[in-house]
């Protein structure tokens, strides 16, 4: 079977051995008669792998049952809106810090839901090609939201930001979700579509913490509110059923790939060769500041940059896929997610290599 290299930034590369587990059992799921795709969500099956998947999921994080799992529709576009309506009461003040295009939009949905938002630090006057590493909350901070990763410019959190003990920390890990181990008993609330490292599109994760469930807002649109979901195990409509199955097994992918371990280690060798160019090279440049790069998404301009279609074209002759930049900042990307394998990596710095002799 000939696979393209593949480094979209979502929806992403998947681990060709869950493609193939899905494909085997995917006429008749585990002797069932029926596929997931057609088997009922109240169903004994269906409630094994939820059930699995958010056991799984708990395991690899090192969280337990202080945290509850939710998988819900409507991407982390609409937790942009979900988080201030449910998390951030009359009086309070949602804290964000600014990191980029997601960050940014998730501001500006705080204030459509009529919270009064405080910018708690920015990195937009470096077009947010570096991670704030100082913050100032407001009076009466009802939270303080973080983008853990931003797959458009490229930076990413390597630390986790202190706050005080009555103030939750919120991110959202869309883009770098379960890459590596983290304290993720330190978030109060975290989403991420599934789209980029656990799963195909369809599904968005939400972990709360227990002890923020007393605190959710009420009187909420039926659908927008988290306490709706919580009394229902995520099945108060028909979820992405599908998509839950295919992120269990992902996950189970993970866990017996060393887990976040073994996944951080492989992502930092493929950080590792990819940056390695261009910190061998002033053909290429990268855009972000070295300590704050992501080991997801790399984003990266020629220095002539009248080059950059040639460089997109011939690399997709070779078949490698989705290496233009985001619309909105131009250049080149490679997305290298858990699923992208070392090889595809390796190809890519190679043929960066030939394209620099070729055309210096």
């Amino acid at each position: 079977m000939e696979r393209k290299h593949n480094f979209y930034a979502g929806p992403a590369v998947l681990p060709v051995e869950v493609i193939e587990e899905v494909q085997k059992d995917l006429v008749n799921y585990k002797g069932c008669g029926v596929s997931v795709m057609e088997m009922s969500h109240r169903s004994k099956d269906f409630q094994a792998i939820i059930d699995d998947g958010m056991s799984t999921m708990k395991k690899l994080m090192g969280i337990g049952d202080d945290f509850e799992i939710l998988f819900l529709q409507g991407g982390a576009s609409t937790q942009f809106l979900m988080v201030p309506m449910n998390l951030c009461a009359d009086g309070k003040v949602a804290n964000y810090i600014d990191t980029g295009a997601w960050a940014t939009k998730a501001i500006k949905e705080a204030e459509k839901a009529g919270k009064k938002v405080h910018v708690a630090a920015t990195s937009k006057d470096k077009d947010f090609t570096y991670i704030p590493k100082e913050f100032k909350l407001s009076e009466n901070p009802a939270y303080l939201h973080i983008t853990t990763n931003n797959t458009i410019r490229g930076s990413e959190y390597h630390h986790i930001p202190e706050v005080p003990a009555d103030v939750p920390l919120i991110a959202d890990m869309s883009s770098n979700f379960l890459s590596k181990p983290m304290d993720f008993s330190k978030f109060s609330l975290i989403y991420a579509g599934a789209q980029k490292n656990i799963g195909p599109a369809g599904s968005t994760v939400v972990i709360i913490r227990k002890d923020m469930i007393e605190k959710l807002n009420t009187g909420l649109p039926t659908m927008l509110s988290y306490k709706t979901h919580l009394d229902k195990g995520s099945l108060f409509n028909t979820p992405p059923s599908f998509t839950i199955y295919v992120i269990s097994r992902v996950l189970a992918w993970i866990d017996r790939n060393g887990g976040l371990e073994g996944i951080k280690k492989l992502n930092e060798e493929k950080g590792a060769e990819l940056y390695g160019v261009f910190d061998s090279s002033d053909f290429y440049n990268g855009t972000v500041a070295k300590d704050d790069r992501s080991l997801m998404n790399v984003p990266f301009r020629l220095a002539n940059t009248d080059l950059e279609p040639k460089f997109i074209e011939e690399a997709t002759a070779k078949g490698m896929l989705g290496l233009k930049g985001h619309r909105s900042v131009g250049g080149v990307r490679a997305s290298i997610y858990n699923a992208c394998p070392l090889a595809s990596v390796k190809a890519l710095c190679e043929f960066m290599k030939e394209f620099e002799k070729n055309n210096k």
